[in-house]
């Protein structure tokens, strides 16, 4: 017993020094933590020491959940995101009311998460000029912004900057919360180590990262892909899935697991079946968000959220289009129209600032419901 567990620990120390010294170049690439060529640490200090917090998820749950009007979401491969995922960014996108940063998106993941635009082709050069009135990028200068995708949109309000061939590499597009912005960046030239210090990367990445005090690095597992295809539309086996210098190793480690499995397996007793647990009802799962929302004291988030389903709700009862739900200048005219009695603050109690506590939030949902009522009845 004693020999066979060393042989088991000698074959797993073996797995992972093979896996380490095989693991590619690609190792820590765009991380914060990597002070490799290809990470991102450099820029991540230079944040720390602006005030800028920056945190670390790799699942599109806990990135959506960490949006807000005074966050920076900075999402590395979008088009690794499988369709939930990509939704659930979206949603984030449209409620937060703070900053979104696309890193080098295709058109596998613009279709969901910037509908509008798509891409033409990679830039011809990789230091360009800003050619634009983005003061981010007219300060930054000429910068790194090419070499990877170029993009093209007909959306107003966008702001085209970096072009190269007439079409730019840098796009800034307004989103449907007021004061919130989505940046398309077609390289992620300006975030690596090995090149933050060249032309004006570092004036820009600070500029386009450093907006609002916190910044949440989104760096997709691969529980968060694609099952199906891979960026380019095309299905990939499950071993292009896996990462360079593990194939061995994951085949040492199902040999190991073969022969510890055929010791124990004499051991085991027969199988025994059991009911599953009931399932848990929604009216229980929207309540036990709120209690973390109440734990968290994310009054913020809670009326963002209320807000934003009012307002999508009156959208279509005052007949405004979904795209101009979250327009004060579209949407109050339409549903002050519809009230009837004593006149009220619309555009406060719609688009107003977060309650300063808990019985202002309950009073907020209470208005809500009852301007949401009058429409609906009127």
């Amino acid at each position: 017993m004693r020999r066979t567990a060393a042989v088991l620990a000698v074959l797993a120390a073996g797995a992972v020094i093979l896996a380490a010294l095989n693991s590619g170049t690609r190792h820590g690439h765009l991380d914060p933590r990597s002070a490799d060529p290809t990470g991102s640490r450099a820029v991540a200090e230079l944040l720390k020491e602006r005030g800028v917090t920056t945190r670390v998820v790799t699942t599109a749950r806990e990135a959506a959940d960490a949006t807000g009007p005074r966050t920076t979401l900075l999402v590395t491969d979008p088009d690794r995101l499988g369709a939930g995922q990509r939704s659930a960014i979206r949603s984030a996108i449209d409620l937060s009311g703070g900053r979104t940063v696309l890193l080098a998106p295709g058109d596998h993941s613009l279709s969901d998460l910037s509908p509008g635009v798509r891409t033409e082709g990679d830039a011809g050069s990789d230091d360009l000029d800003p050619r634009c009135a983005l003061p981010a990028a007219t300060s930054a200068g000429r910068a790194g912004t090419g070499g990877d995708l170029r993009y093209t949109t007909a959306l107003p309000g966008a702001t085209a900057c970096y072009p190269s061939g007439g079409h730019p590499t840098l796009l800034v597009l307004p989103t449907g919360t007021t004061g919130g912005d989505t940046v398309l960046l077609g390289s992620e030239t300006i975030l690596l180590n090995e090149s933050l210090a060249e032309q004006g990367n570092a004036s820009l990445a600070l500029q386009l990262l450093g907006s609002r005090p916190d910044l949440v690095w989104y760096m997709p597992s691969l529980a968060d892909s694609d099952p199906g295809t891979g960026p380019g539309g095309q299905d990939k086996s499950l071993l292009e899935l896996v990462p360079a210098g593990w194939s061995w190793a994951l085949l040492q480690l199902f040999l190991a697991a073969t022969l510890a499995a055929l010791w124990r397996a004499r051991r085991l007793g027969p199988l025994v079946t059991e009911k599953l647990p009931v399932a848990i009802r929604a009216s229980e799962t929207t309540e036990g968000r709120a209690r973390l929302y109440r734990k968290a004291g994310a009054r913020d988030r809670a009326a963002t959220v209320l807000r934003a389903a009012t307002r999508e709700r009156l959208a279509a009862l005052v007949g405004v289009p979904p795209t101009q739900a979250h327009e004060p200048a579209a949407l109050v005219p339409a549903v002050s129209a519809r009230l009837t009695g004593e006149p009220r603050d619309v555009t406060a109690l719609l688009f107003g600032t977060t309650p300063s506590d808990d019985a202002a939030l309950v009073a907020l949902a209470d208005h809500l419901d009852a301007l949401e009522r009058e429409v609906r009845t009127s």
